[in-house]
């Protein structure tokens, strides 16, 4: 019997449902969704819990959407002509200016964990969608480090801000799609922030 086989550390269930909810955030918030992206959104089912709802919601708003539509709204909604209405990055949220302390520290802490930026991504590594991406990668083992690790980038790098990011994009002029994109990511925090037994 080998110590794989004595020590088994795989995600439970649950840990596998929150890597996947936050897999999907992050991809939603780097890039506008294409066509099978909506198709796959639009069956997804709730229930009455608060994430249910936000799934439910999140159907909804890709069955009304297309990929042209969702393009639009991701350029107006993240970039803009100049900038766009959400700036979706730790370091604008926490200190009021972008390349700051936080974005050191993400990169400090990433280079620790064996992960660097892909090559061609032009945003720095703080951006609300890398950090989703890589909280999910923790919480699923694709990256190694396992739930103290997970838990520890978790409060680090996302419990200071990304509840509010979500909130602004909930509630942003141009959002419409991304409003129930931004519903679920804010339900996803706060469950997070809850299971950790950490104070909103």
């Amino acid at each position: 019997m080998s110590a794989q086989d004595t020590l088994d550390v795989r995600p439970d269930g649950m840990t596998v449902e929150r890597a996947r909810l936050f897999a999907l955030l992050g991809r939603l918030l780097v890039a506008a969704p294409d066509s099978g992206l909506l198709a796959a959104l639009s069956g997804l089912r709730g229930d009455g819990t608060a994430l249910g709802e936000g799934y439910g919601a999140l159907a909804a708003a890709a069955r009304a959407a297309d990929p042209v539509s969702a393009e639009r709204e991701f350029h107006d909604l993240f970039i803009g002509l100049g900038r766009g209405e959400v700036l979706p990055f730790a370091s604008y949220y926490i200190t009021g200016f972008l390349h700051e302390r936080p974005l050191a520290e993400l990169r400090g802490d990433l280079a620790r964990l064996g992960l660097e930026r892909t090559e061609g991504v032009a945003e720095p590594e703080d951006h609300l969608g890398t950090e989703c991406e890589v909280y999910a990668g923790l919480l699923s083992g694709s990256f190694d480090g396992g739930a103290a690790e997970a838990e520890a980038f978790f409060t680090r790098h996302l419990r200071p801000w990304a509840g509010r990011a979500f909130v602004d994009i909930e509630k942003a002029g141009t959002a419409r799609f991304y409003r129930a994109v931004g519903r679920l990511g804010r339900i996803a925090i706060e469950i997070e922030q809850a299971a950790l037994g950490l104070p909103p």
